[in-house]
């Protein structure tokens, strides 16, 4: 049923009248941009009353709350995902086609929400509309970028990041909410007394810095079901905006220390991290995350229920890899030093509300962090994890005793270094790799002690992406045919694709298959004439790869092979070979030497290849500029082939 606010009218109105209130103009003479913005404020109007809605729902209902947390959330553009979710992309694509603008042209103004990067951020966002689309009570934790990680630019063939400001005009679907802001505490040190009425000591975290967390909250809407659920990301400010005093006595420095602590911790998505202040920087993020999430999912436990103890009956912290592990030392920290439990008390509840998703077998990739960094940022969080190491390794030598080989690989503290890995392990009561093969390994091999110790903990939850988002809204042609051949029921219950199997042999559905694929196929050419500068021929194979640029990910192999394709056919013009269009897209991280060559290799191939007439158009090489989920939606709908 759509909602009144989206009958053409109604909806005309409110853009003009959002229009008038936003910017003094006339709907004629808005820019596409201010159009954006006034139609994004009147979904988002309807999307609040929603938001509304399910909140009193959940207060009533009080269910069990699933905190996902992650340093990245790559979302993709949000109004037509969530008009798409609303059931009312059609009319509002109408209204729009009235009031003389193409909802496509709209849908563009939108910048990417600089918020993730890759596939664990991708994932996460999935996961985010597909809770709320199965009416799950559900928060994204994460951070509210101000650069995300950076914009691509190609100069020369060579990858030039320059910030990406997705804020700049302001962000039509987010609230802020400072009345929920949170303090979070760095560096200083622990003072220890004794505290008579518990008959035990008291940890005092006394000198630290400290910062204010403000949350922003985006809506996540499910699908035709009114839910909409929250993603919150925790924006840093400065307790004391200005020391006018430091100011007034020529300290300029000091009057914006704090100012400065608090901007750098939002600025950039996994700030580089191959010097030391990159990788504090990095550890003050996560910490910073973890900690106001976690109060905040307190506090708002504590309105309903008196009993912490029971805390893990209400909530479940899911920690999306490493990144947000050290939430396990902070719920320690906060059930001890501010409830006042006891260590056994607070660590039942504590393994009994963590659960760790896992995303790679590659070390590099598990965290770890020097102690001394460590123990200098986060003293009583330290402090905490020491104690939990010091009970595991107990745990380790009782099951096999004098094996120093397992507590050599399975401490969470060891060689100088916090394994963070390793705490989510022995802490979570969950531990779940993202694709079958991926999980045997991890059982097999990289975690092998830890699933020979503890069995149960170990499971398998393989990846998925959304098919409202690449189906749906990112192929409508295709999302039509389908519907029109098996009904609408896919775009919840996506094993119902399996009912296509009886058309693999019609010759006439599948032309009318590879037609919608060739259209997909004429919209990406256009889109790579428009950037590139590049013809290629969409009656060519589409031979796709597209992720995030680091060696393990083979683009290195790819380009090779292209290299290889090339001089064949050079040596054999007359071979038989049927033109192909090698299209690559990807981010490498600004301080990761190796892959920025691989993407100027890359270009450089292109160069060659492409300018090359003797070999007749066989082959022609692209690197899409700038890869993202909205240029995404558009190369996975065209491709032909995908290279994993």
């Amino acid at each position: 049923m759509t909602n009144e606010m989206f009958k053409k009218e109604a909806f005309k109105k409110s853009v003009k009248d959002n229009v008038k209130f936003l910017y003094r103009k006339t709907i004629e003479e808005a820019t596409q941009e201010q159009i954006f913005q006034a139609v994004s404020y009147t979904v988002k109007d309807v999307i609040i009353d929603n938001w509304l809605e399910t909140q009193k729902a959940y207060d009533e209902q009080d269910p069990k709350t699933v905190y996902y947390m992650s340093m990245e959330f790559l979302m993709g553009r949000a109004l037509g995902n969530n008009l798409i979710n609303l059931c009312a992309y059609g009319e509002v694509k109408e209204a729009l086609d009235e009031l003389g603008f193409d909802i496509n042209c709209i849908e563009d103004q939108e910048p990417d929400p600089a918020l993730g990067n890759g596939g664990l951020g991708r994932l996460a966002a999935c996961f985010l509309d597909s809770l709320a689309t199965l009416n799950y009570s559900a928060y994204g934790c994460g951070i509210r970028y101000h650069y995300g990680m950076f914009k691509q630019k190609i100069e020369n063939g060579y990858q030039i990041e320059v910030p990406d400001n997705w804020l700049k005009n302001g962000y039509p679907f987010e609230l802020r909410r400072p009345e929920y802001a949170k303090e979070v505490h760095f560096g200083g040190y622990v003072r220890v007394e004794y505290d008579p009425e518990k008959g035990g000591n008291k940890f005092i975290h006394e000198g630290y810095q400290a910062v204010k967390a403000i949350p922003y909250d985006m809506p996540i809407t499910g699908y035709d079901n009114d839910v909409v659920n929250t993603l919150r990301i925790w924006d840093a400010e400065p307790i004391v905006d200005f020391e006018l005093d430091s100011f007034d006595k020529g300290d300029y420095k000091k009057a914006v220390e704090q100012e400065n602590l608090a901007r750098n911790i939002v600025e950039v998505l996994y700030p580089n991290d191959n010097h030391y202040a990159g990788k504090e920087l990095r550890l003050k993020q996560q910490y910073f995350f973890v900690s106001a999430s976690l109060q905040a999912a307190i506090d708002k436990y504590k309105k309903k229920h008196s009993d912490i103890k029971k805390l893990y009956e209400k909530v479940t912290f899911q920690m999306n890899d490493t990144h947000p592990t050290v939430a396990v030392a902070e719920l320690m920290r906060i059930l001890m030093d501010e409830e006042g439990l006891g260590w056994d008390e607070a660590w039942e509840v504590t393994t009994k509300s963590v659960a760790y998703t896992n995303h790679t077998i590659m070390s590099e990739a598990l965290e770890k962090w020097p102690i001394e960094l460590f123990s200098r940022l986060l003293p009583r969080v330290y402090q905490i994890i020491e104690e939990i190491n010091r009970r595991f390794i107990l745990e380790i030598q009782a099951k096999y005793p004098g094996n120093y080989e397992k507590i050599k690989k399975m401490a969470i503290i060891y060689d100088g270094q916090v394994k963070m890995a390793h705490l989510a392990i022995a802490a979570g009561y969950s531990v779940n790799g993202v694709a079958r093969l991926h999980t045997e390994i991890l059982k097999n091999q990289e975690l092998k002690d830890f699933y020979e110790m503890m069995p149960q903990k170990f499971n398998n939850k393989t990846n998925g992406i959304t098919q409202r988002r690449f189906l749906l809204h990112a192929n409508p042609l295709l999302a039509d045919w389908i519907t029109e051949h098996i009904g609408p029921d896919w775009i919840t219950d996506l094993p119902q694709l399996k009912k296509l199997a009886v058309y693999a042999d019609d010759d006439k559905a599948l032309q009318e298959f590879m037609n919608i694929k060739f259209k997909n196929k004429e919209r990406l050419a256009k889109y790579i004439l428009e950037h590139n500068g590049v013809e290629v021929d969409p009656h060519s194979i589409f031979d796709v790869q597209v992720k995030r640029l680091h060696e393990y990910k083979r683009q290195l192999l790819n380009i090779l092979h292209v290299i290889y394709l090339y001089n064949q056919i050079k040596m054999h013009p007359e071979m038989e070979f049927y033109p192909r269009t090698f299209i690559f897209g990807a981010k490498a991280s600004a301080g990761y030497a190796t892959a920025k060559k691989i993407i100027k290799l890359i270009n450089s191939v292109a160069d060659v290849v492409n300018n090359d007439a003797s070999i007749n158009g066989k082959i022609k090489v692209v690197f899409i500029e700038n890869y993202r989920v909205s240029n995404a939606e558009w190369i996975f709908a065209a491709a032909d082939v995908s290279e994993q």
